[in-house]
């Protein structure tokens, strides 16, 4: 799998800086809306750019481990039962996509049931589900390739409808285990600081899940040596083709929001293949997952807003739209100092 991800080109930056600077306003004074409209304008490689039809895919999967009780409460079958309600406008997510305006499609990466036809449901089943990784690698290496590459082709379809501008979300029992074993593995952590409550095991259940994920790392560790090789052993279907469908969006120089823990493992994973994609995200939130912010730190990223979620769905991303959809209209419409015939200092 090739990618093409070019950093972003700075020929315009002192020409946005200076549309920035001279708007009717002291020099900084809309503080990280200002990163976020210089961000995007290079992105776009423009002084006038554009949110064009911003959509959030939310990729759901099972996850085998979950069958063993050791690593959520919840059984697998709400992943499913969440996709229903998904696709009924029940979320969160909806909600607040409504609210905003966003297209929403729902991805079936790898969920164990069959769902009917639906205007908001892309099917991309790989298997249903993964495979237990306490025994066994998550996916084979053939499945974890066709993850990948399925991401790409969902993004090639909605940048070929208009859309510059994609979250990212996620549904899956039990992935939180899967996420905080990819970021041990990408940020050299040791395991217990990247576990969390997920979906919400109390103080023996999170102990269980601590030395059930130390087992499991310690089970695959010396067979791993690529990014590729993380994700066939710890991956969920929804996080691979995420990995593939962020790698796609930012060759195609489309801005990307980045949501919450689940979310930034993914990220980690498509950041070890190509570490110009962090050019194109935008942070949306920090997580109240506990691992969230040490992947943050690990990669040097700000994000937007600090309210305590940890739902997933990409409510993350969905709640700050507005503020990045801000950050360009100021740019495009506010008046410059010249304009308005104010008096600069």
């Amino acid at each position: 799998m090739t990618t093409t991800i070019t950093p972003l080109s700075r020929d315009l930056q002192n020409e946005l800086q200076e549309e920035i600077n001279f708007k009717t306003k002291p020099i900084g004074a809309l503080g990280s809306l200002e990163k976020i409209a210089m961000q995007i304008g290079l992105i776009q490689n423009t002084t006038t750019p554009v949110l064009s039809k911003p959509t959030i895919m939310v990729f759901a999967g099972d996850h085998g481990i979950a069958t063993t009780g050791k690593v959520s409460p919840y059984p697998q079958e709400v992943t499913q039962q969440m996709v229903f309600n998904f696709l009924q406008g029940g979320a969160a997510i909806n909600v607040f996509c409504k609210q905003n305006n966003i297209l929403l499609n729902i991805v079936d990466a790898g969920v164990n049931a069959d769902f009917e036809a639906h205007p908001q449901l892309t099917n991309a089943k790989i298997a249903k589900g993964t495979q237990d990784y306490s025994t066994a690698k998550a996916m084979t290496s053939e499945q974890c390739q066709e993850a990948l590459e399925k991401g790409r082709q969902l993004v090639r379809k909605v940048y070929s409808e208009g859309c510059n501008v994609i979250g990212f979300g996620e549904m899956g029992i039990s992935n939180t285990s899967s996420a905080a074993l990819l970021m041990s593995y990408f940020t050299n952590t040791p395991i217990e600081n990247c576990v969390g409550r997920g979906t919400g095991v109390d103080d023996k259940g999170l102990q269980t899940k601590i030395e059930t994920l130390r087992k499991v790392y310690n089970l695959h560790i010396d067979a791993i040596s690529t990014p590729m090789e993380a994700l066939t052993a710890f991956g969920g279907f929804e996080i691979v083709m995420m990995c593939g469908a962020m790698l796609e969006a930012a060759s195609l120089k489309m801005t990307l929001l980045i949501d919450g823990f689940i979310v930034t493992a993914a990220l980690l994973a498509a950041h070890a293949m190509e570490s110009d994609i962090l050019d194109y995200c935008i942070f949306c939130h920090n997580s109240g997952e506990q691992g969230h912010q040490k992947m943050l730190e690990f990669l040097n990223a700000e994000p937007l807003l600090n309210l305590g979620l940890r739902l997933g769905e990409g409510t993350g991303c969905a709640v700050a739209f507005p503020i990045i959809q801000s950050s360009v209209n100021f740019l495009n419409e506010m008046a410059t100092f010249k304009s308005a015939n104010v008096s600069e200092a």
